[in-house]
Parts: structure tokens; C-alpha cells; sequence
């Protein structure tokens, strides 16, 4: 069976850094694009990182693009997102997302996602 667990959130401080990881057990995470989402409650689900499995280029939203950085630990089939430069608006659940074919595919194993929390 495909899961993913992802793990590394909590309180963070404004500034600050985070590691969030997704591991993946069943199957073998490096031929997978993966993306990673966050859920703010409100608001619809938004992707703001992915690593494609073809190549492992890698993809980021603006709001996220020179802080975050998402990277693969093949030693332990798992994706990496180092968060760094905290602000509060990072706020929300992240969860990570496999596919199989690319980063706009429709993501088949999902995980059950992991709080961040930004504050002082």
C-alpha cells in the first residue's frame, strides 16, 4: 500500500526556518514527481513546490521562491522542503502529494499533512 507521511511542522519563528519531510513507504518516491501543498482554512489548497520525477527539476510559487528550496533524500525515500525566512502568511497545513507522471498530473497518494505555525 502507497502512503505518505509527512512530518517536521510546528512553531516557527517570523524569520526562522523549518524542515518539512514526506516519506514514502510502499513504493519508490524517486520516479515520482512531488509536490507539496498548503491548506489554509478558508481558502483553497494551493501547490507551492514540486520536484519532477523525469529529471527532478524543481518548481516554486513567488510567494515561496528563494525561501523555500525542495529536494529529494533518496536515503530515505522522502522529499525534503527546507522552509527558511518564515512570515506569518506560511501559516497552514502542508501536505505532500505523489504522481507518477509529472508535476501537473493529478497526484494519486497523498499524505495527511503536517501544521506550521508562524508566530512570535
Amino acid at each position: 500500500q502507497k502512503q505518505l507521511v509527512e512530518s517536521g511542522g510546528g512553531l516557527g519563528q517570523p524569520g526562522g526556518s523549518l524542515r518539512l519531510s514526506c516519506a514514502a513507504s510502499g513504493f519508490n518516491l524517486d520516479i515520482y514527481s512531488v509536490g507539496w501543498f498548503r491548506q489554509v482554512p478558508g481558502k483553497e489548497r494551493e501547490i507551492i513546490s514540486c520536484i519532477e520525477g523525469s529529471d527532478d527539476r524543481t518548481i516554486y510559487v513567488d510567494s515561496v521562491k528563494g525561501r523555500f528550496t525542495i529536494s529529494r533524500d533518496k536515503a530515505n525515500n522522502a522529499v525534503l522542503l527546507q522552509m527558511n525566512s518564515l512570515i506569518p502568511g506560511d501559516t497552514a497545513v502542508y501536505l505532500c502529494a505523489a504522481d507518477l507522471l509529472s508535476c501537473r498530473g493529478r497526484y494519486d497518494v497523498w499524505g495527511q499533512g503536517t501544521q506550521v505555525t508562524v508566530a512570535s
